[in-house]
């Protein structure tokens, strides 16, 4: 044991200082881990922010202008208010979201119990913001055609009252969930390039030779590359979610930061499994990022961060259940943002433990294989 010992030392050192001497690694790390999350954070925007919208009143009315007022900053631009016969071209080159139709007799309409339809037209190519954006709409006018109705002593009533109660994030702040999603990013990402390239750059400087003539095993080489790239994106993880996500973007965490650096432990051991196993399927560094890509591309997409898995098809949540970045993404929103203890995410613990064991025992039998094709 103590020898085992040893050499995972002097072989940790030796990761540390290989990737002293890669700037452009340290520079990876660096940008991905402050930057990024920065630039993500700041310019993804999950909520409706400065969309751009029309007006086409053929009513004039004090309603339909009441209406036309209430849409403003930050949510959307003032509207521009156009013709009918502009609304094709305007949609077509992407001038406005959204194309607010206000009917002739709107307000005499309304006043007579008729109950008339205003009609919306949305730019569905922008997904995210057409969705949230006519909800948004179709709220406002709601509030709008009850409170003037109001001001006119006519009382509005529907017969079920809807009040919703936002638990987490009461702002609904894209901000709070963006930049933590983006710190998960990086870690899968930087996980799996990081330890793959160690292994491939022992390959192309021809330190393998050297390694096999050392009295060592290829499970203690895998494992100090494993622990010491780990650490170093460990201490980047803390410093980003310090400096950068509580610090410079005031974004809360709900729970402990300790058990999440704790979880994200186990899972950067078994990403890094991940990555010294595609390094050992790969003969050169082009060719290890062309086989790393779709892997944590995948990863990134299928892992429910942006969308729930419980949306995907059948087929593709059993398929996602054998990548740890799914029970990753659980374990960080469930501890970050809904302040879960340890009694709560046990089973992804648990999950992403038995998972990097079965990556890492297979990394180390593809790792004895290419160092005995090397000898």
């Amino acid at each position: 044991m103590r020898r085992f010992l040893a050499n995972l030392f002097r072989l940790g050192v030796k990761e540390l200082a290989s990737l002293r001497h890669d700037p452009m690694m340290l520079f990876l790390i660096f940008y991905a881990f402050s930057a990024a999350v920065v630039f993500v954070s700041s310019g993804v925007k999950l909520e409706v922010s400065n969309a751009a919208i029309a007006v086409v009143d053929q009513d004039r009315s004090e309603l339909s202008t009441r209406m036309i007022d209430a849409f403003t900053p930050p949510f959307f631009r003032k509207p521009a208010l156009i013709d009918a016969s502009e609304v094709d071209r305007a949609m077509d080159v992407g001038r406005f979201g959204f194309v607010l139709h206000i009917p002739p007799s709107f307000e005499a309409d309304v006043l007579r119990g008729r109950a008339p339809g205003l009609g919306l037209t949305v730019d569905a190519t922008v997904m995210v913001q057409a969705g949230n954006g006519a909800a948004y709409i179709q709220s406002i006018l709601l509030q709008e055609a009850a409170a003037w109705l109001h001001s006119k002593g006519i009382e509005a009533q529907l017969p079920i009252a809807v009040v919703p109660r936002v638990w987490f994030n009461p702002n609904v702040e894209g901000r709070w969930f963006s930049s933590i999603m983006q710190l998960v990013n990086s870690i899968v990402i930087l996980s799996i390039l990081l330890v793959g390239a160690a292994v491939i750059r022992e390959r192309e400087h021809g330190t393998i030779e050297h390694l096999l003539v050392m009295p060592v095993t290829a499970f203690e080489i895998a494992l100090a590359k494993i622990l010491a790239n780990g650490a170093v994106l460990l201490l980047a993880v803390l410093l980003s979610m310090e400096l950068v996500v509580r610090g410079l973007l005031g974004v809360p965490i709900a729970g402990s930061r300790a058990l999440f650096l704790f979880g994200t432990t186990i899972f950067l051991f078994s990403t890094t499994a991940l990555g010294i196993l595609i390094a050992t399927l790969a003969r050169s560094m082009p060719q290890f990022a062309l086989m790393a890509i779709p892997v944590f591309t995948t990863m990134l997409l299928l892992s429910g961060n942006m969308t729930p898995l419980e949306s995907m098809p059948k087929i593709l949540q059993w398929a996602m259940h054998v990548s740890p970045s799914v029970y990753f993404v659980q374990f960080s929103q469930g501890v970050l943002y809904r302040g879960a203890g340890l009694d709560i995410v046990w089973p992804q613990l648990l999950v992403m433990t038995g998972l990097g064991a079965v990556f890492l025992a297979w990394a180390t039998h593809r790792f004895h294989l290419m160092l005995a094709q090397s000898a």
